[in-house]
């Protein structure tokens, strides 16, 4: 089974992550394949606005955690750097609007990622949670710099901290989702796509590198220290209890 669904929607393409029976959560395969739909995507002159959403009622539950332990898995910097830093960089650096339709829950990783896109639509019942914080880990995937920029440091730093999920109600209040869809999300993130599809093309890849050179002109950087926090972070007894706990179902003790 495809870790990834590609349809083509009057002008879009919607990228389903589909991994249903593990909460969609990114392997290799899936980040790899996502990478090259993108590209194809960039590429195509028939697709105008690219849509990224989760199978069933889930978005993403962030990094397989089970991949990451195998006994062959590189370290973490490297994992980064072959994944989710090219990934995040891959998304920003695209003409084409990029739309997160956040379905449901979305962590860690995938947070990171949906952050680095143009725009979030959630349903009613999505939240987000940073996740890093819960397994002892720093955040990685661009979230220590997209969500102080969306939410503000102080509020970034306390839902680190806290591992507290962010509400779709409140990600909208927030600035860090655009709008909210009740029964008719499905809807919704069809006209908003269609509406993308419509626009100047030229214009809107512009104003993407406008964007980013004003607010993310360090987002290439963040990235690669972001990997050598994290595999500092990876060979800790805190993260060694942080996974165990998590893989357990239980609450983790860093005492």
């Amino acid at each position: 089974m495809t870790t990834l669904l590609t349809t083509l929607q009057s002008g879009s393409v919607i990228l389903t992550l589909n991994r249903p029976e593990r909460a969609n959560s990114f392997n290799f395969e899936m980040v790899t394949e996502l990478q090259h739909a993108l590209a194809d995507a960039e590429k195509d002159p028939q697709v105008r606005c690219v849509v990224l959403t989760g199978a069933g009622d889930v978005f993403s539950a962030g990094q397989d955690i089970s991949e990451m332990k195998q006994g062959d898995a590189m370290s973490y910097r490297e994992h980064l750097e072959k994944t989710y830093n090219p990934l995040i960089l891959q998304i920003r650096g695209m003409g084409k609007p990029v739309v997160a339709a956040v379905n449901g829950p979305c962590a860690g990783a995938a947070f990171g990622v949906a952050l680095a896109c143009d725009l979030r639509i959630a349903t009613s019942n999505a939240y987000f949670v940073v996740g890093f914080g819960g397994i002892a880990l720093a955040p990685d995937s661009g979230v220590s710099l997209f969500l102080p920029v969306y939410i503000g440091l102080g509020r970034a730093q306390e839902y680190f901290y806290s591992n507290k999920p962010i509400s779709a109600q409140q990600a909208v209040d927030w600035g860090l989702v655009n709008r909210v869809g009740e029964s008719n999300f499905q809807t919704l993130i069809s006209q908003v796509a269609r509406g993308l599809a419509l626009g100047p093309a030229g214009a809107f890849a512009a104003g993407k590198q406008a964007f980013n050179r004003a607010i993310l002109p360090n987002l290439e950087e963040v990235l690669a220290y972001e990997g050598v926090l994290q595999d500092e972070a990876g060979k800790s007894a805190e993260h060694r209890e942080g996974v165990a706990a998590f893989l357990g179902k239980r609450k983790p003790n860093f005492i």
